[in-house]
């Protein structure tokens, strides 16, 4: 007799991470990040990493190159160069208030400002190019820019933040389209912040204030949403980013749940990471030169939390596997790979399943 087995009642399969180290220290220049709000992938491990910083220290707004490995290459778009208390400055190339930043098929590097609603592009070397300055609410115009990615058919998908849409613009500057609209029905925003492509070319956008997911095709056709209010499984409170690795897994930087929930394909829930970080590389240098550094940590009382996520705005997957989580409060960013998904709901001797997936 053939058995057959009801897969729609097994228990979903959860998705499992390792965490693998942690970048950053807090500072104003040099190795390190002061307030990083996005980062990008660029080619041969590099990173870049946007820094927010605070407004009475703007030396410490700029963008810090470095490798996933924690080598230090360089900073740039720096508008302050003297350390200590000033006024940032809104000259060419320089940030205020970073919000999102990308890496184009073209090598170079795309940075939106919310503050000049500003699109500032760079080389790959960090070299300024030029600028897109065109606040408003027409088609091609963005009031508080606060998300870029682009797709794989080398469309830039620019969320406008306050205008409650989705641009598309070509790696020129070039308006395409625009998709979204104020309201909490299917296809509508309200103040979104983070996007993201996966490999066929959808849309996913960090539904801000409706705090939710949504989904959309690469003309922007609404297609699946998931997500509500609270701080319970599946549940957000202002999901600020979205990112979606090669295998289709979704994952949410749950901002003021200080957490990162991951989910299938299909938005059904997968699990979730309250972060699990150690000192970095940058980190140790900098105790290891004030020893009494280590003193005080052996005698600091709850020093547990300090791996624990706070206020995790961004979230990035990686070819090799790896995701990055932003941290704009502990001026870090943890690394973390995906553990192959394993199935023990049957027992593969009786009935056939089981096993690895």
């Amino acid at each position: 007799m053939t058995t057959t087995i009801d897969r729609t009642a097994l228990p979903a399969v959860g998705i499992d991470l390792k965490y693998s180290h942690t970048i950053g220290r807090a500072e104003f220049s040099g190795p390190g990040f002061r307030n990083p709000t996005a980062m990008a992938r660029g080619e041969d491990d590099v990173m870049y990493v946007a820094n927010r910083s605070y407004d009475y220290r703007p030396d410490g707004k700029r963008i810090t190159m470095c490798t996933v490995d924690e080598e230090f290459i360089g900073e740039f778009a720096k508008g302050v160069f003297e350390q200590g208390d000033g006024e940032a400055v809104s000259t060419d190339g320089a940030i205020i208030w970073p919000t999102a930043i990308t890496v184009g098929p073209n090598g170079n590097v795309y940075l939106a400002d919310e503050y000049l609603d500003r699109i500032s592009i760079y080389s790959g070397e960090g070299e300024y190019l030029t600028k897109w300055e065109r606040p408003g609410d027409g088609d091609g115009q963005w009031n508080k820019p606060s998300g870029l990615t682009f797709g794989p058919n080398g469309t830039l998908y620019l969320v406008d933040s306050n205008n409650h849409r989705v641009q598309m613009l070509t790696a020129d500057g070039e308006f395409i389209g625009q998709f979204g609209g104020f309201g909490d029905g299917p296809g509508q925003l309200n103040m979104p912040f983070g996007i993201e492509t996966d490999q066929d070319g959808n849309v996913y956008v960090a539904d801000w204030r409706n705090d939710r997911i949504q989904k959309f095709n690469a003309d922007g056709k609404f297609l699946m949403q998931f997500g509500e209010t609270g701080d319970g499984i599946g549940q957000f409170n202002r999901p600020t980013d979205v990112a979606v690795d090669n295998e289709g897994t979704i994952y949410v930087a749950d901002w003021n749940n200080d957490r990162m929930q991951l989910f299938h394909p299909d938005g059904s829930f997968a699990g979730m990471t309250y972060g699990e970080a150690t000192i970095s590389t940058w980190g140790k240098g900098k105790i290891d030169a004030n020893p009494e550094m280590w003193e005080e940590r052996e005698i600091a009382q709850g020093l547990d939390r300090e791996k624990l996520f706070w206020g995790p705005i961004a979230v990035e997957c990686d070819d090799e596997g790896r995701i990055f989580v932003v941290e704009t409060a502990r001026s870090r960013i943890q690394v973390f790979t995906k553990l192959d998904a394993v199935f023990y709901g049957v027992n593969e001797r009786v009935s056939g399943g089981g096993g690895r997936l």
